[in-house]
Formats: structure tokens, C-alpha cells, sequence
């Protein structure tokens, strides 16, 4: 059975009953959620908007490969209204984003699919839900904590 952290996130529409839509669907497509954070509301990252974002860090086993939970997640996002993931590589409001956050401790580096997610260590708003339901978890990378990048962050601003 392998573990996947999975970030959630929604910044237009009905954003809690979207996020709940997603973890149910993730449950029942890609494998049984164990653990979930809290909703966490955080500002846009990247671009701008007025449109607040509701996030929440889900931890799930699986029997998929990366690639199926990928092809899973991109049919989820579809389905929930979503219909890219970025404009030219520009960040836009999204019904729904659904990004692998790691998978056991595998590093995975093709041209569909990276895990750790490379900006994971840098996103307060994926940090924050994921102390919650695995503080001490160990980017395989980095070699620091849940944690430890959190304090990371918090100390640069």
C-alpha cells in the first residue's frame, strides 16, 4: 500500500463544498483517506486575485502508481469544473487544484510528474495543513521536516 499526501486547494465557487467533493471523490477513486487537516483560508500565491483560497492537506493509501494517481487527479479537477491547470504558466482562480505532494518517500522526476512537488518546501499554505497530519515527516530531498520547512519559511519573512 503506498501513502500519498495530497494538497487541496479552491478559490472560486462553492470552495467547501468543492473541497469536500474532491477528498470524496479521491477516496473513492484513488484510495482511502486516513488523515485530513483542517481548511485552512490563505491569500493567492503567485498571482493576483480577490478571491481567498480554502486549503487542506489529505494523506491516503493507495494501490495506484503515481502516473494513475496523476491521470485520477486531472479527471477529478475536470469534473469539478476545473478545466487547466495554468494559462501560459500564469496561476488563475480555480474551482479546484489538486497537487501530489509525495508518494512513500519516492523521488520522481519525468516531464508529467514530480514528487515532492518542487514547490512544496516553499508554500506556507501546503506547509501549515500538512503539520497538522504529519509534522515530522521527512522530505526525501531536503532532509528536513514538515516542520522544519515550515520554520524555514517563517524565519525569511
Amino acid at each position: 500500500m503506498n501513502v500519498v499526501y495530497l494538497a487541496l486547494g479552491s478559490n472560486i465557487g462553492n470552495k467547501k463544498r468543492i473541497l469536500s467533493e474532491a477528498e470524496s471523490l479521491i477516496n473513492e477513486k484513488i484510495g482511502t483517506v486516513i488523515h485530513a487537516s483542517s481548511v485552512h483560508t490563505t491569500n493567492p500565491e503567485g498571482f493576483i486575485s480577490t478571491h481567498k483560497f480554502l486549503n487542506k492537506v489529505i494523506c491516503v493509501y493507495s494501490i495506484l502508481s503515481p502516473q494513475k494517481i496523476l491521470e485520477t487527479i486531472l479527471e477529478i479537477e475536470k469534473k469539478l469544473g476545473r478545466n487547466a491547470k495554468s494559462i501560459d504558466g500564469n496561476y488563475q482562480d480555480r474551482t479546484i487544484d489538486i497537487d501530489i505532494l509525495y508518494y512513500n518517500d519516492s523521488i520522481i522526476n519525468v516531464e508529467t510528474l514530480t514528487v515532492p512537488h518542487p514547490h512544496l518546501h516553499t508554500r506556507v499554505f501546503v506547509l501549515k495543513p500538512l503539520l497538522e497530519i504529519a509534522p515530522e515527516l521527512i522530505h526525501p530531498i531536503l532532509q528536513l521536516s514538515t516542520k522544519q520547512m515550515l520554520l524555514r519559511l517563517e524565519k525569511e519573512d
